[in-house]
């Protein structure tokens, strides 16, 4: 049974551009699905209709066998705590400490008051420091985050998306703005996440191989449209070119 199912999606800012037309496909629980594209084909706003951060204008999603789309405020703030998020640019608070940047994923099972006050009961905390020493960064735990390095950053982002204990993680543009070592290191924890604690992954990538190796599955974007949805070997030269409308030696030297 599908995690995650899509249907007929479409989302417009303005009445005669559409940024996704048309857009369904299915995840199964404990998949990484990569999403490829050239810069502007939906890849962010797809993501972002998702868990509600943008609005959709037309079609379905269904996740966990909730439609997205008809939840009130209270049911959409559940939905999100059954979804992590992780960022391109991180999304931390840098003057506040790594350990206090996982616990504010917490924040969707919280009152209010318990988010504003710091609330956590030492389950919390401990699981915190668990998931700091599985991504190997425990002994940054009382250091800034403006302190860290990017990879480093990313690894909290990650901690914070994963103490929510979600059933499905999206990942946009995870390792666009680290080195090719520190991006190893994060997609080698998301293939672990999804592979060993079930987890879905959902990641928007720029990096053709990179998608290659780590996918189960890959939705190839281009204005907004899906113009390939398939396994990772079934991504061939035409395919690519279909994707970002250009030769794949062209995208080897850009």
């Amino acid at each position: 049974m599908a995690l995650l199912k899509v249907e007929g999606l479409g989302k417009s800012y303005t009445a005669d551009k559409k940024i996704l037309k048309n857009i369904s496909f299915e995840i199964k629980a404990g998949e990484l699905v990569s999403i490829i594209g050239p810069s502007g084909a939906g890849k962010s706003t797809l993501l972002r209709c998702i868990n509600r951060m943008v609005e959709f204008n037309e079609g379905k999603i269904i996740f966990n066998n909730q439609e997205v789309g008809n939840l009130n405020k209270k049911e959409l703030r559940h939905l999100r705590a059954n979804i992590g998020m992780v960022f391109q640019h991180y999304n931390l608070v840098p003057r506040l400490t790594v350990i206090e940047n996982v616990l504010h994923g917490r924040f969707g099972y919280k009152t209010t008051m318990q988010g504003l006050l710091g609330r956590y009961t030492e389950k919390e905390k401990a699981a915190a420091f668990h998931l700091l020493e599985k991504m190997g960064i425990h002994e940054h735990a009382y250091k800034r985050c403006d302190q860290l390095s990017g990879g480093q950053q990313q690894r909290v982002g990650i901690c914070r998306a994963l103490i929510q204990e979600p059933k499905l993680i999206l990942c946009d543009e995870p390792i666009a703005s680290l080195d090719p070592n520190s991006s190893k290191i994060i997609m080698d924890l998301l293939k672990s996440i999804s592979t060993e604690m079930g987890i879905t992954c959902l990641v928007n990538l720029h990096q053709v191989d990179v998608a290659q190796y780590y996918s189960d599955r890959i939705i190839g974007l281009n204005k907004g449209e899906i113009v390939f949805n398939g396994n990772s070997t079934e991504l061939h030269e035409d395919n690519i070119n279909r994707i970002y409308g250009t030769k794949t030696e062209d995208l080897i030297t850009s």
